[in-house]
């Protein structure tokens, strides 16, 4: 049984592994700040359902706060002596950095950089960062491996999320700390945030509203199911907690599905999944947007055993399932 931090833990991810910890046993603290890059409303909701999952058990507390807060960071960590840090904590998205590359360095350095300080000072070895794909920039060489050059980000998003990698990578090195950073591909599945894609897509679609599509359709990216990317950051704990891994450990993983998908396809798996036509409104290529995302799993399926099980179209049901049922309920 563990003490742990997840940051970021009211959001679509991050709740998602509140409650894998919560059933393995775990102590879980969450801490998020209720961005409202999306309706905060969802994130409450999120909360909600962790806490009514762990009862009276002591083993779920919530935080509302924000990670460029030094002084609320201090008080959890003088408070509770954490095992691990899971900091998925950020402001994301591709097209919203451009127009906000101040506020994402901020979030996404700054405050990556506070929570590594705390574990510095309060001796706290282990830490999992959620990176992104979008660090590979615009490759035209696929699939994307963790030793490829990631030295032309072509968003400010991406640009702090390598930032990030690089600040634990320094940490790692001068203060024995071991850390795993984990580029995830293309999230989705229940509960996802309402700004991607397939939950975007899906919500027009059954208003009959057009979908726009930007370029032509045929951009591809790496869709990985949510239980996958979980199952992924619980094997890169395990890693961490190796006798090899006794003094200092940096590792970059990546966590996708390696079936890279064509955006029109994934308009006609949700088509058949919802049974409702999509009406599709083409719209120019979007600065920032990358043609492709794939992911070399060889190094996380040979360190890790990481090998993803839910496919696109399973995956598109049981998104499908979800969203009808939670739309009925609203």
């Amino acid at each position: 049984m563990a003490d742990i931090l997840v940051t970021g833990g009211a959001g679509f991810i991050g709740a998602h592994l509140c409650t894998r910890l919560w059933n393995e046993g775990h102590h879980v603290a969450c801490l998020d700040n209720f961005d409202p890059f999306y309706a905060p409303a969802i994130k409450q909701e999120h909360v909600r359902r962790l806490q009514q999952l762990a009862g009276t058990s002591g083993r779920f507390v919530y935080h509302e706060g924000d990670i460029r807060d030094t002084a609320l960071l201090q008080r959890l960590f003088q408070t509770t002596s954490f095992d691990l840090v899971i900091h998925l904590a950020a402001l994301a998205g591709v097209r919203p950095s451009i127009a906000r590359p101040v506020a994402y360095s901020e979030v996404n350095i700054q405050g990556t950089l506070h929570l590594l300080e705390c574990c510095r000072q309060y001796h706290v070895q282990q830490m999992l960062f959620g990176s992104s794909s979008s660090v590979y920039g615009a490759r035209q060489r696929v699939p994307f491996a963790e030793d490829d050059d990631v030295s032309l980000p072509v968003s400010p998003y991406a640009a702090t999320k390598r930032a990030g990698e690089l600040l634990c990578y320094t940490y790692a090195h001068l203060h024995h700390l071991r850390i795993a950073c984990l580029r995830f591909f293309t999230v989705y599945g229940p509960y996802q945030r309402p700004d991607l894609a397939i939950h975007k897509f899906a919500r027009l679609m059954l208003t009959g509203q057009p979908i726009p599509v930007f370029g032509d359709g045929t951009s591809q990216r790496d869709y990985t199911y949510v239980d996958d990317i979980v199952e992924g950051m619980v094997r890169a704990w395990q890693w961490l907690q190796q006798p090899a891994q006794a003094e200092h450990a940096y590792e970059i993983f990546n966590l996708g599905g390696a079936h890279p998908v064509p955006l029109l396809r994934l308009i006609r798996l949700l088509e058949t999944a919802l049974d409702c036509p999509a009406q599709l409104d083409w719209q120019p290529e979007q600065p920032g947007d990358v043609p492709r995302t794939y992911a070399d799993l060889r190094k996380s399926t040979s360190m890790l055993g990481y090998c993803p099980q839910v496919d696109i179209a399973t995956g598109i049901e049981r998104f499908a399932t979800w969203f009808r049922a939670y739309y009925q309920s609203v």
